[in-house]
């Protein structure tokens, strides 16, 4: 009796599956202990099936950062922080940023344990990730902040010590989540969200 076949995806619903598993792989393992081989037999294909897909270790490492589980309504997100921020609605801001960046930790775990991999192997996915995604974050902070301290509704302060502030706030937590404590919050992420925006401006608003 013969072996049954191999069931054969198609190109992109096979190249999801090995970024996928590649995620897994690294955020378990790390990069340095996860080798091409080991990679191809978790996906179910050969070392030159897993090339055709992604020439490049590059390629695949981007395909990576695309993958990332992030808010479905990126550009609606990004329009209501710009309201937010010309109407002055500080508290606004702030909860729908730490919001999605905590959805960012807890909705798919695997990408904060990657990344902590690849910072400390200093893995070039490492300086990807802060050239495509930590960068553009901190420049709305620290845009919104910038315009606050203008209309003088924020004291005078680094906007970028600001902005760090406040994501390491809201980072630590996703960090016990996904790292520390998995599947862990300390209480419900809204009320983490609200006491932390709370706190947070309270120490740079102007009254």
């Amino acid at each position: 009796m013969s072996a049954p076949a191999k069931t054969r995806l198609p190109a992109a619903e096979r190249r999801a599956s090995i970024v996928d598993t590649a995620v897994d792989l690294f955020s378990r393992r790390g990069f340095r202990a996860t080798t091409t081989r080991e990679l191809a037999a978790a996906c179910g294909v050969s070392e030159p099936v897993l090339y055709q897909h992604f020439e490049t270790k590059r390629a695949l490492y981007d395909a990576i950062l695309e993958s990332q589980a992030v808010n479905e309504d990126g550009g609606c997100l990004v329009g209501e922080l710009a309201q937010a921020t010309d109407a002055g609605d500080n508290m606004k801001f702030f909860k729908l940023l730490g919001t999605a960046l905590l959805d960012w930790y807890t909705t798919d775990p695997r990408y904060a344990r990657l990344l902590m991999f690849a910072a400390l192997e200093q893995h070039e996915l490492s300086d990807l990730f802060f050239q495509h995604k930590v960068q553009a974050f901190y420049d709305l902070i620290t845009g919104h902040i910038l315009k606050q301290i203008e209309t003088g509704r924020f004291r005078s302060i680094d906007p970028l010590l600001a902005a760090r502030i406040f994501s390491g706030t809201i980072a630590h937590q996703g960090i016990v989540y996904a790292i520390y404590c998995p599947g862990f919050l300390p209480a419900p992420k809204e009320e983490i969200v609200q006491n932390a925006v709370a706190i947070f401006l309270k120490g740079i608003t102007n009254e």
